[in-house]
């Protein structure tokens, strides 16, 4: 990874901002405990816990082929959709295992949700039935007379309201591509989820979109946790709270190096590799 790439220009975003009083938060506290994961025969991670804290940006970082995007899909049961996948260990949501054989699937994906790399809106539905297919997907029921009200409330949450309160019936695919993975994070948002993962959401994206996903992000974290995976440095430094640094040796299955707050992780990591990862030296 390189140190100047083409979003390196965005100027630092403002730091995270206060929850607002009231009640107890709902946030949720997500814990990966001693997860080892295999497609067939061939170990793809080997023992890896972490804990993403409730209210925060959890950024997992790392060179290609280290597993940050297997784990991911751990964390809400993806993993267990390829034919040839297993799967040790536990994920704790505020305590619970969503592995738990009592735990069902739609449960788990209902609590948290999934952003992927390339958006992927419904083309042929219009902005509003993208934003209201979560609720389908997931089996989710609104009372009619509240869909609209949920519509606007996801896409102000996902920072595209403005842009197109005036074109909810126009298809979705018709967006550009920063748009696109808005419109995507508020069908994700419209089913309430407790956490919100994000495989690489901005790598198909140009600065401008990029920039304004991340504050996106920084928003959302006051009422959502958020786990981000990113190859872009410069990005998890602006966004996250803490970092994972995954790693594979050749032939090995990944493992955490390293993870702590974030400002520790680039400034003052505690392993070596940490350091000269985060610092373009290799990946």
């Amino acid at each position: 990874m390189s140190l100047t790439d083409e979003t390196a220009v965005l100027p630092p975003l403002p730091p995270l901002p206060p929850l607002p009083p009231g009640p107890a938060s709902p946030l949720a506290t997500l814990e990966a405990r001693d997860l080892t994961a295999w497609f067939g025969d061939r170990k793809v991670l080997d023992r890896v816990s972490l804990t993403m804290p409730a209210g925060g940006i959890t950024a997992l970082i790392g060179p290609s082929g280290c597993g940050k995007s297997t784990f991911l899909r751990i964390l809400n049961r993806m993993h267990e959709l390829v034919p040839s996948a297993a799967l040790a260990g536990e994920v704790l949501l505020d305590g619970e295992d969503i592995y738990d054989p009592s735990r069902r699937l739609i449960d788990a994906r209902r609590a948290i949700g999934m952003v992927f790399q390339k958006p992927n809106p419904f083309p042929a539905m219009s902005i509003r039935e993208n934003v209201l297919a979560g609720l389908r997907l997931t089996g989710t029921r609104v009372p009619r007379a509240a869909k609209e009200e949920l519509v606007e409330s996801c896409l102000t949450k996902a920072g595209l309201w403005a842009e197109v309160r005036d074109r909810l019936d126009a298809p979705g695919g018709g967006l550009s591509g920063g748009q696109q993975q808005r419109l995507c994070i508020a069908r994700s948002l419209a089913v309430r989820p407790r956490v919100l993962l994000m495989d690489e959401p901005c790598s198909a994206l140009d600065p401008t979109s990029t920039r304004v996903i991340e504050e996106t992000m920084l928003d959302l974290a006051r009422e959502v946790t958020i786990v981000i995976v990113t190859h872009n440095m410069q990005q998890a430094a602006r966004v996250s709270t803490q970092c994972a640094f995954f790693l594979a040796a050749q032939g090995t299955p990944g493992v955490i190096v390293e993870h702590g707050e974030t400002t520790a992780m680039f400034g003052s990591p505690r392993d070596q590799r940490t350091h000269d990862y985060v610092n373009g030296r290799f990946g």
